[in-house]
């Protein structure tokens, strides 16, 4: 799609990992990121490019991690995505870079990722691993937004919003957000980069369209 200068582009991101030493206790510090997917679009949703990459360090190079990745069931899956070109193999530096210029071109100024600080953390642990080029995937430029808090101060504020934690709470999982946004109760999260993007991407936008106040930033209290 031609890209009109005037409008505001966002950007969502998502990451896919596996851990460095297996543990039940789901650490980004402990993570090492092998499937990142992300996407560009405007306010209505209209889509201007979309990227899917495989981090070839770590999902050739660490094979025993991957499997005691908490979704090694998918592998078979990424491996015919691949054999597809569904899915892109390029090392990390080269995905940092392509990610970059997709920002630059596309003019975008916030980044939105659901539970950033967890995309942000493991990328920085994979980048700090594989001694990368780049030590911090995220432009500092650029604003990073974190949907999950959005969305605790305007969806789950809504009366109607049905979805609750173990503890009580209500749920800010992307899921159950995407569940009450498309009113779709059969809906599953991927999980898998690219596609969780799509659902995050309208989490986001329908966030903005409730005109509440909330927390955008990542490091936002």
């Amino acid at each position: 799609m031609t890209l009109d200068k005037r409008l505001t582009i966002y950007n969502t991101i998502d990451t896919e990992t596996c851990p460095i030493i297996p543990s039940e206790k789901v650490d980004a510090h402990n993570m090492l990121v092998y499937d990142i997917g992300w996407r560009c679009y405007d306010k209505k949703n209209n889509e201007y490019i979309t990227r899917s990459f495989i981090v070839a360090e770590i999902f050739f190079g660490e094979k025993e991690k991957m499997q005691s990745g908490y979704y090694a069931d998918k592998l078979p899956q990424y491996y015919e995505d691949i054999k597809n070109n569904t899915r892109i193999i390029k090392p990390f530096d080269e995905i940092v870079e392509i990610y970059r210029e997709d920002l630059k071109k596309y003019n975008v100024k916030h980044i939105s990722a659901h539970n950033a600080y967890f995309d942000y953390t493991a990328l920085r642990t994979t980048a700090k691993w594989l001694n990368a080029k780049y030590q911090y995937f995220f432009p500092r430029e650029i604003a990073l937004w974190d949907t999950m808090k959005m969305a605790r101060d305007t969806i789950c504020k809504n009366k109607t919003y049905q979805y609750f934690t173990a503890k009580g709470l209500k749920s800010a999982k992307a899921e159950h957000l995407y569940k009450y946004i498309s009113q779709n109760e059969n809906f599953k999260e991927s999980h898998t980069g690219l596609e969780d993007t799509e659902i995050e991407s309208e989490i986001l936008l329908a966030c903005l369209r409730s005109h509440k106040k909330m927390r955008k930033n990542l490091w936002a209290n």
